[in-house]
């Protein structure tokens, strides 16, 4: 068994650090951080709370032509349908006008949401600790400081067990080719290695989003299972269409995980929005 060591990604008291900052923005990404911090005062105006950067873009990992510029825009108010098909043209429109990127990911969520009680050791750790502001009030003024314990563990991940039926309708209503399965075997890759990461997170003391060591730390706790999460973390960045590797997130990898990580630190707790 692997040993408690200190890691990468906490500070000298152990909180989990800030991730990412405007600064570490690959100068081949600036234009397109900086349209759409742009495009984001014109379509929300006074609706507008937050808007942050999240993933490889802000880390200054991101690869010119594969890697797709991820959002988190906060609303004052619950988000209605005009601000979600807002959020959603802005990005196509992104995806179009700059080949840099492969692909807009955008999250919209209301600031009392995020700021939530229950929403605390999952989107609001998500906020304070892996988004980066771009724009207006920075809600980590008003969250706590996180450790990588059990709780945040449970918080984050322990819903994979709910997913599990989800994930196997969309694979079946998903077109029968390659190129449709892709998207879904590079989302569900990530969400598995990251979920196997946060099953060993308290034990291995520390924090990172780089999907390969996520897959090298769990292998540390769980060798048997080592191989299997290190080819998901190789799909979660170059994913393939292959229907095989679907089935077996769903009939092996994925119900084995739900089971450890429900045994080891329980399951979410439930959310009043259901999800």
């Amino acid at each position: 068994m692997a040993e408690t060591v200190p890691h990468r990604g906490l500070d000298a008291q152990g909180y989990i650090e800030r991730e990412g900052s405007l600064g570490r923005v690959p100068h081949a990404f600036r234009p397109v951080v900086a349209t759409a911090r742009d495009r984001l005062i014109d379509l929300y105006g006074g609706r507008l709370n937050s808007a942050y950067l999240y993933g490889s873009i802000p880390r200054g990992t991101a690869r010119v032509g594969r890697s797709d510029l991820d959002l988190l825009v906060v609303t004052r108010r619950e988000p209605t349908e005009e601000d979600r098909s807002a959020a959603h043209d802005l990005g196509e429109a992104l995806d179009k006008e700059f080949p840099e990127i492969d692909g807009v990911g955008t999250l919209l969520y209301g600031r009392a949401r995020l700021l939530s009680e229950p929403e605390t050791y999952d989107l609001g750790w998500f906020v304070a600790c892996l988004c980066t502001p771009l724009l207006g009030e920075d809600l980590a003024e008003d969250l706590p400081r996180y450790r990588p314990d059990s709780l945040l563990a449970r918080e984050r991940n322990g819903d994979l067990g709910l997913l599990l039926p989800r994930w196997r309708e969309r694979i079946a209503s998903t077109e029968d080719t390659d190129a449709a399965r892709r998207p879904l075997v590079r989302f569900m890759s990530r969400r598995l290695v990251r979920t196997g990461f946060t099953l060993v997170m308290p034990r291995w003391n520390g924090w990172t989003s780089d999907l390969g060591e996520m897959a090298e730390a769990f292998g540390a706790y769980y060798p048997e299972r080592a191989e299997e999460l290190r080819d998901a973390a190789v799909s979660g960045y170059q994913p393939t269409g292959d229907a095989s590797i679907l089935r077996s997130y769903v009939d092996d990898l994925g119900p084995w995980l739900a089971e450890e990580y429900a045994r080891v630190h329980g399951v979410k707790t439930p959310r009043p929005h259901g999800d």
